[in-house]
């Protein structure tokens, strides 16, 4: 029997000819309407839910716009999904049955399409050249920002201020050091300085990160340090309260009663300020899964928030009166909203604590109307409202991780088997205490898979315990220091709050004690080279998918998360990295340390080279590596890849040579390395990486065995924050 609906066609006999008795392009569409039907039947079976995917669609289309390289590909993208949506529309029109297809699939269309057009307007909008060279400048400016770094014995200001050759407004930012401080350097003074300004620092090498794109969405064009005294020229008017200036007051006076790290994690805690975190401890709680902990995000926010619902509500309740008239949730709901909100504002307003301030407000506005608090949807509305604000945050580690970290946690919580472990019983409280003990660290174990991922492909390196670190460290920070820290404030308030600062020093003094024990375990650290984006898409669109959908469908999910898991464990290592500069080049794969030109301990770039080489092992200099012969001028040494000798020569200095000396070096070599421009009579046997190369195509990752070339432009394309010459 023919379905109903479908045209039925009559064929001929079995040996000959069949007679169609409908036009061609009825049969496509009988084709399409049976795809669309089975599609339906699937989106209906997985329990499609819309709303968090169109999420997910419009962060595709922002992820787009980065990838791509030009504009006539963000609009071909653009007019793609555009395309995809009319032409969905005009051939299910007509058809009743598929409109919930119809609708999912125009609307993710439209969804992506408007990912692309958004962030391309914000980079048009916001976006600021970069100076064009590094230059020393006298600088007459107006202070925009201020932030503090006693760590670093240096005050960061954000300059407004017009180019002293083009005459264009610019927005610098300038490291001035404490002895230069003055009370009256803050917001709305005019200054005058001089500085050393280079423009944004794009990565060294593929992989690095890349301050430049970050620096060009901030409106930066430079960024220096200042030279000299600064003069105020004008002094920032009558001091008002602002924002900025309650957040320096306040991480002031905390440090002021608390001293050491333990002091500046508190005020990171008050505060959101992290300057004041030396960089030894901040490496420990990196190490050991803990730095999330000096990141204003969720767990500060809910915390901040349950705290406040829960003290009002109990308040209240003594009142029989208002007991009697109002519901008291929607009050304490009020109350927690107001305090959420004034500590976003107060931490800096950063993007995870946006995120955790918005999923935060829409939690207590579904338990005052009686919804499900926890779902994949509130997730989806705050994500969307964080993109459609600032959706060059997309590609930034604290987003992912952020947003990676609440779905993993609502995902878990949302499996009916962990449901049941969690239901209410009839049990001891040993046992309650156990199952709870045992959720908490599952969830953290969730939690450190969900993101080791993404750390490692921004940062190369993870810690491996940070699952048992959390077990103890979160439920310290969250029902232990977090309160004593606002105790200690609201007893300062009738100058009783040192007894209570004395605790809150200890609960971080244990804090830091468990991230240093951790972070030096043997094996704390796991250390990966640079991953491809198709690894990383993979492994998100995987995750995504596994926490998205419902039933055996999102089991699909598993498959590109193996795949990634794949691709994570096999990516290769660089045989050569060479830094933008070309003054510092690392060779891999040789020796059992990394071979370097100059051991530059602590320097930037050489960190950099030791993370993308996988390894946190002392370096060793060419020179003295016995396989190398070395002159004052150059380096040569071979290396055996892919079945042949490969030899390599390296200028260790700016020396002039003689020139047929040089141009017979070269015929000798198949790479030639050297941070100046080499005459055009070197031509080594396969690739001159001079200054002309390097100032064309930045940092470069060199894989011998495949003979292939990575380098920093290639990742870069037509976006506003590459400016690299060209030949």
């Amino acid at each position: 029997m023919a379905r109903q609906g479908t045209p039925s066609i009559p064929m001929g006999d079995a040996g000959g000819t069949a007679h169609e008795t409908v036009p061609r392009t009825w049969r496509m569409h009988g084709v399409l309407s049976s795809s669309a039907h089975k599609f339906e039947a699937f989106l209906e079976a997985a329990e499609f839910d819309r709303g968090p995917w169109l999420t997910v669609a419009f962060g595709c289309g922002i992820g787009l716009w980065f990838y791509l390289a030009a504009p006539w590909q963000w609009v071909a993208m653009i007019s793609a999904f555009l395309g995809m949506a009319v032409l969905s529309w005009a051939g299910w029109r007509h058809q009743p049955g598929r409109a919930f297809t119809l609708a999912a699939v125009i609307s993710l269309a439209l969804a992506v399409a408007a990912g692309v057009s958004v962030v391309w307007a914000r980079s048009a909008m916001v976006g600021a050249e970069p100076i064009a060279y590094p230059r020393f400048e006298r600088i007459d400016g107006r202070v925009l920002s201020r932030e503090e770094q006693p760590a670093e014995d240096r005050v960061r200001l954000v300059l407004a201020a017009r180019d002293g050759e083009t005459g264009k407004a610019h927005a610098y930012r300038v490291n001035v050091p404490l002895s230069a401080d003055s009370p009256e350097l803050r917001e709305g003074a005019r200054v005058r300085l001089s500085a050393r300004l280079m423009p944004p620092s794009p990565p060294i090498v593929p992989g690095a990160y890349n301050f430049a794109r970050r620096a060009w969405f901030d409106g930066l064009a430079a960024t220096g340090s200042a030279v000299g005294d600064v003069e105020i020229i004008e002094p920032p008017g009558a001091s008002r309260l602002s924002i900025a200036s309650a957040q320096r007051q306040l991480s002031r006076h905390v440090r002021a009663n608390l001293e050491g790290t333990s002091g500046a994690i508190a005020a990171t805690l008050a505060s959101g300020d992290r300057g004041a975190i030396p960089e030894a401890d901040e490496e420990a709680m990196r190490d050991s899964g803990l730095t999330h902990l000096l990141s204003i995000s969720g767990l500060h926010v809910s915390a901040i928030i349950a705290a406040t619902y829960f003290i009002v509500l109990k308040l209240l309740a003594f009142w029989p009166w208002l007991t009697l008239r109002i519901r008291l949730p929607l009050v304490a709901a009020g109350a927690s909203a107001i305090a959420g909100i004034a500590y976003t504002l107060l931490t800096g307003a950063e993007v995870p604590t946006v995120r955790s301030c918005i999923g935060a407000l829409l939690v207590l506005v579904a338990l005052a109307v009686g919804r499900e608090p926890l779902s994949m949807r509130m997730i989806a509305i705050a994500a969307g409202v964080v993109l459609a604000l600032w959706p060059e945050s997309l590609v930034g580690p604290s987003f992912q991780m952020s947003f990676a970290a609440v779905i993993a946690i609502v995902s878990l919580h949302n499996v009916r088997a962990v449901r049941d472990f969690l239901a209410p019983r009839q049990e001891s409280w040993l046992r309650r205490m156990s199952r709870r003990t045992a959720m908490l660290f599952l969830t953290g174990l969730v939690i450190e898979l969900a993101l080791m991922p993404i750390v490692l492909f921004h940062f190369h390196r993870a810690g491996v315990y940070g699952a048992a670190a959390n077990l103890i460290a979160i439920p310290l920070v969250t029902f232990i220091s977090m309160p004593l820290v606002a105790l200690a404030l609201a007893l300062d308030l009738i100058g009783a709050g040192a007894p209570a600062w004395w605790l809150v020093g200890k609960s971080l003094d244990l804090l830091l004690a468990i991230a240093h024990f951790f972070a030096e375990q043997p094996g704390s650290v796991k250390l990966a080279p640079r991953i491809g984006m198709g690894a990383i898409g993979l492994y998100v669109g995987g995750a995504l998918w596994l926490a998205l959908w419902h039933g055996r469908a999102r089991l699909l999910g598993f498959g590109p998360i193996i795949a990634s898991a794949v691709l994570m464990i096999t990516a290769p290592i660089p045989d050569i990295l060479i830094t933008r500069d070309g003054r510092d080049i690392g060779i891999a794969n040789e020796a059992e340390r990394l071979l370097v030109l100059h051991d530059r301990e602590g320097g930037y770039a050489q960190d950099n080279l030791l993370e993308l080489a996988g390894t946190d092992q002392s370096p060793i200099e060419i020179v003295d590596w016995p396989r190398s012969r070395c002159s004052d001028q150059f380096c040569v040494f071979a290396l055996e890849r892919g079945g042949r000798p490969w030899s390599v020569l390296v200028a260790r200095n700016r020396d002039l040579v003689e020139e047929r000396a040089l141009a017979a070096a070269c015929m000798r070599a198949d790479i030639v390395i050297a941070d100046r421009y080499l005459p055009y009579s070197c031509q080594p046997r396969w690739l001159k990486a001079d200054r002309r190369f390097l100032d064309r195509e930045g940092g470069a990752s060199i894989y011998l065995a495949d003979q292939r070339i990575d380098t920093v432009a290639q990742d870069q394309g037509e976006h506003g924050w590459w400016r690299a010459p060209r030949e």
